[in-house]
């Protein structure tokens, strides 16, 4: 076949599937906005816009649902807007039922709903304190004038320890049994809870004693990471992107929240505390402490504590900053790390 007569062929092929697929899109319920994939920030009007093939009917309603939610229901096919807060993050799918010349037809599509970006902070320094450096922070609390720390490794290398902020040393320390990788603390009323890692327990202690007085298993997360206290509940990390909230009283689950920033999900959360009604986490491996709104999980700040040690390049791993603390009394935040000789109070300092 003459090689030019085959090529027009193929042209020809080519420009009547186009305009097949044209003549489909045309006759096809389905969004105009939002495309599938549309990120959509948390507070803004989402506009809803359907193209409905003429059938010589009235549409006499739509239904407008997200994950199967109903967010609206009108009486024509003309765009609309809703408003965004409350809505959960994250990819979620999204249809609009219409009802037309006694039908029902369903049209799909997905957004993604993400919060506003967060406040960037640097640090400023106020005061340097010692710190045990064979101490493999886990979880750390100020309550009452002194510290208490919460240490990782496995073949009795954990610990549970009340330290003096000022010196650095050591009160009250247990080790705990060689099966158990010491994770985050806090204190509720008489009482610390202890995670452990990949073991789901958790420690119950007599704060002041630390005879232990109770364990407890914790939900559906394979990993204890980090535990704070909010008044109301022990919030939970597990390494993802989800914080879980525990009865304090019960310790069962309750609920959960999944955390993302103006990117999306928000990873590795770990060491936490709860300060002015917002959760604090380190983000594993990295220099950075997020702020983290507990109602929606958004990211509303973000802490970045680059060089706040330069000691811990010298090391090439189990150097993490991780340790959050909290003086209440005073307004004062202390930080630290795995393995780290100091330990920092700071400021910061909005950017």
């Amino acid at each position: 076949m003459n090689k030019l007569l085959s090529f027009s062929l193929i042209l020809i092929g080519l420009s009547g599937l186009i305009s097949c697929e044209t003549q489909q899109q045309a006759t096809k319920l389905r969004f105009s906005y939002p495309e599938a994939g549309t990120i959509v920030r948390s507070g803004n009007p989402l506009l809803l816009k359907l193209h409905i093939p003429d059938n010589g009917s009235k549409v006499d309603s739509v239904i407008y649902s997200i994950d199967g939610a109903v967010i609206s229901s009108v009486l024509s096919g003309d765009s609309i807007t809703v408003d965004t807060d409350g809505f959960a993050f994250g990819s979620r799918s999204l249809s609009a039922k219409v009802y037309q010349g006694g039908q029902e037809n369903t049209a799909y599509s997905n957004i993604v709903f993400l919060p506003k970006a967060p406040q960037h902070y640097g640090f400023k320094v106020i005061n340097e304190f010692p710190h045990d450096p064979e101490a493999f922070t886990q979880g750390l609390e100020y309550h009452n004038g002194v510290l208490y720390e919460s240490t990782g490794q496995y073949d009795g290398q954990s610990s549970l320890r009340r330290v003096d902020l000022s010196s650095g040393q050591v009160q009250k320390k247990i080790n705990l049994s060689s099966q158990y990788f010491g994770e985050g603390i806090t204190i509720v009323g008489n009482r610390i809870i202890q995670l452990t890692w990949r073991e789901n327990v958790a420690l119950v202690y007599d704060l002041q004693t630390f005879a232990k007085i109770g364990e407890f298993s914790y939900g559906n997360n394979k990993e204890g990471w980090g535990l704070c206290y909010d008044g109301n509940h022990l919030i939970l990390s597990d390494g993802t992107n989800r914080l879980y909230f525990l009865n304090k009283d019960t310790f069962r689950e309750e609920y959960s929240v999944t955390v993302h920033n103006h990117q999306g999900p928000v990873d590795s959360l770990n060491e936490l505390e709860y300060i002015n009604g917002k959760v604090y986490a380190n983000v594993y491996q990295k220099d950075i402490i997020v702020i983290i709104n507990p109602q929606s999980g958004a990211v509303e700040g973000e802490i970045n504590l680059i060089g706040l040690y330069p000691e811990k390049d010298k090391i090439l791993y189990d150097n993490e900053l991780n340790g959050i603390a909290y003086d209440r009394q005073n307004d004062r935040l202390f930080v630290t790390g795995k393995n780290w000789s100091k330990l920092f109070e700071i400021e910061t300092v909005a950017r």
